[in-house]
C-alpha cells in the first residue's frame, strides 16, 4: 500500500468517525452545555395558555422537530391536569448556513504547512501532465440546515369536541408518539 492510498484510507476512516460522533437532537430540555445542542422549551402564557418550542440541530429533520413539539405540548397538557390541547399559533422555521472550505484535501492545519503534493503522469495522446489535490474545483461549500417549531396552544378539560379540526387528544398523542421519542443517551 502507498502512502498515498494509505492517508486517503485514514482520512476516511476520520471522517466516518466524526460522522458517527453526530447524533440528532433527543427530546431533552433546551439546556446551554447539553451533549448534544437543541431541546424544547416552554413558557406559561396564562392560566390555559403556553407557547412550546423545539429546537433541533443540524442532523434533526424538520418532521422529528415538529413531532417533539407536540409530544411536548401534549406532555406539558396533561402535566397540568388538563385532557386536550389546540395549537392556536404554529410556525416551523428553518436556518440555513454555508460553509466554505477553500483547500478540502489541504488546509491551514495540514502538516507541511502550505506544501501541496504534485503528481506528474504521462497520458496518451497529451504526453506528460500533473495532478494536484487542490486542482479541479478547488474549494467545497457544506450547507446545513436546522429547524424550530413553536406553537402557542390552548389547553382543555373533558373530551375533545367532535369535529374540533385543530384539537388533540394529550393522552392519545403521547401514546401514539411515545415509541419514537429519542430520549438522551447517558455516557
Amino acid at each position: 500500500m502507498t502512502k498515498t492510498t494509505a492517508a486517503i484510507i485514514a482520512a476516511l476512516g476520520l471522517s466516518l468517525g466524526l460522522a458517527a460522533c453526530e447524533t440528532a437532537t433527543p427530546y431533552q430540555p433546551l439546556e446551554r452545555g447539553s451533549r448534544v445542542y437543541g431541546g424544547f422549551s416552554d413558557q406559561k402564557l396564562d392560566a390555559d395558555h403556553f407557547r412550546v418550542a423545539f429546537k433541533g440541530n443540524t442532523d434533526t429533520s424538520r418532521a422529528t422537530v415538529e413531532s417533539y413539539l407536540l409530544y411536548r405540548a401534549a406532555e406539558l397538557t396533561v402535566a397540568q391536569g388538563y385532557d386536550w390541547f389546540e395549537t392556536v399559533d404554529r410556525h416551523t422555521q428553518s436556518h440555513q448556513e454555508s460553509y466554505v472550505d477553500p483547500d478540502p484535501f489541504y488546509g491551514p492545519g495540514y502538516r507541511w504547512g502550505y506544501f501541496r503534493p504534485y503528481y506528474s503522469f504521462y497520458g496518451r495522446p497529451y504526453g506528460w501532465r500533473g495532478w494536484g489535490p487542490s486542482w479541479g474545483a478547488g474549494y467545497s461549500v457544506q450547507t446545513v440546515e436546522k429547524f424550530e417549531a413553536s406553537a402557542d396552544i390552548a389547553m382543555h378539560h373533558g373530551p375533545k369536541p367532535q369535529g374540533e379540526s385543530r384539537g388533540l387528544d394529550a393522552r392519545e398523542v403521547l401514546a401514539n408518539l411515545g415509541p419514537k421519542i429519542q430520549r438522551p443517551t447517558s455516557k
